[in-house]
Protein backbone atom coordinates (compact mmCIF):
# COMPACT_ATOMS: atom_id res chain seq x y z
CA UNK A 1 0.00 0.00 0.00
CA UNK A 2 1.22 3.25 -1.01
CA UNK A 3 0.90 6.30 0.72
CA UNK A 4 2.68 9.72 0.10
CA UNK A 5 4.41 12.23 2.86
CA UNK A 6 3.19 15.99 3.27
CA UNK A 7 6.45 18.15 3.04
CA UNK A 8 7.14 19.66 6.14
CA UNK A 9 8.45 23.53 5.63
CA UNK A 10 9.59 23.21 2.15
CA UNK A 11 12.14 25.67 0.51
CA UNK A 12 12.85 24.39 -2.71
CA UNK A 13 11.98 21.97 -5.45
CA UNK A 14 14.20 20.22 -7.82
CA UNK A 15 14.05 17.66 -10.62
CA UNK A 16 16.03 14.70 -10.96
CA UNK A 17 18.02 14.42 -14.12
CA UNK A 18 17.86 10.58 -14.38
CA UNK A 19 14.15 9.65 -14.43
CA UNK A 20 12.41 13.63 -14.49
CA UNK A 21 11.14 12.95 -10.70
CA UNK A 22 10.16 15.86 -8.26
CA UNK A 23 10.89 16.24 -4.97
CA UNK A 24 10.56 19.28 -2.56
CA UNK A 25 12.87 20.07 0.46
CA UNK A 26 13.51 21.47 3.75
CA UNK A 27 16.13 22.60 6.14
CA UNK A 28 16.96 19.67 8.40
CA UNK A 29 16.58 21.73 11.80
CA UNK A 30 15.93 18.58 13.92
CA UNK A 31 18.40 15.72 15.35
CA UNK A 32 17.96 12.45 13.48
CA UNK A 33 19.12 9.23 15.20
CA UNK A 34 19.46 6.21 12.98
CA UNK A 35 20.23 3.24 14.80
CA UNK A 36 21.02 5.03 18.08
CA UNK A 37 23.73 7.20 16.21
CA UNK A 38 22.74 10.85 16.29
CA UNK A 39 22.89 12.72 13.38
CA UNK A 40 21.98 16.16 14.68
CA UNK A 41 26.03 16.71 13.97
CA UNK A 42 26.17 15.41 10.48
CA UNK A 43 27.03 19.35 8.85
CA UNK A 44 26.74 17.76 5.41
CA UNK A 45 23.19 17.12 5.42
CA UNK A 46 21.83 20.25 5.78
CA UNK A 47 18.51 19.35 4.10
CA UNK A 48 15.74 16.95 4.01
CA UNK A 49 14.57 15.57 0.40
CA UNK A 50 11.10 14.56 0.88
CA UNK A 51 9.84 10.60 -0.84
CA UNK A 52 7.03 8.91 -0.42
CA UNK A 53 7.48 6.91 2.54
CA UNK A 54 9.28 10.43 4.80
CA UNK A 55 12.74 12.14 3.74
CA UNK A 56 16.29 11.59 3.31
CA UNK A 57 18.86 13.44 4.86
CA UNK A 58 20.94 15.56 1.67
CA UNK A 59 22.81 17.93 0.43
CA UNK A 60 20.62 19.91 -2.02
CA UNK A 61 23.40 21.61 -4.32
CA UNK A 62 22.63 23.58 -7.65
CA UNK A 63 22.92 21.17 -10.41
CA UNK A 64 23.63 17.85 -7.45
CA UNK A 65 22.40 16.53 -4.38
CA UNK A 66 24.14 14.50 -2.64
CA UNK A 67 21.23 11.95 -0.49
CA UNK A 68 21.81 9.79 1.89
CA UNK A 69 20.37 6.30 1.20
CA UNK A 70 21.36 3.77 3.65
CA UNK A 71 24.25 3.88 5.95
CA UNK A 72 27.31 1.03 7.07
CA UNK A 73 27.50 -1.08 9.46
CA UNK A 74 29.13 1.39 11.40
CA UNK A 75 26.10 3.90 11.00
CA UNK A 76 27.79 6.21 8.32
CA UNK A 77 25.90 7.47 5.84
CA UNK A 78 26.01 5.94 2.26
CA UNK A 79 25.19 8.37 -0.33
CA UNK A 80 23.85 8.70 -3.99
CA UNK A 81 24.85 11.65 -5.89
CA UNK A 82 21.39 12.98 -8.24
CA UNK A 83 22.13 14.77 -10.95
CA UNK A 84 19.46 17.72 -11.09
CA UNK A 85 17.99 19.31 -13.92
CA UNK A 86 16.51 21.96 -12.65
CA UNK A 87 16.38 23.11 -8.72
CA UNK A 88 13.98 26.36 -8.27
CA UNK A 89 14.60 27.61 -4.23
CA UNK A 90 10.82 29.19 -3.05
CA UNK A 91 10.19 32.79 -1.54
CA UNK A 92 11.08 32.68 2.02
Amino acid sequence: MAYWTHTEKPIGVFVEKEMGNHFEYSINEEAITIKGYDYADMRGFPHKVWVADGYRLADVKKTVAYVVVDETEYGQPVTEKWQLKKNTKYAV
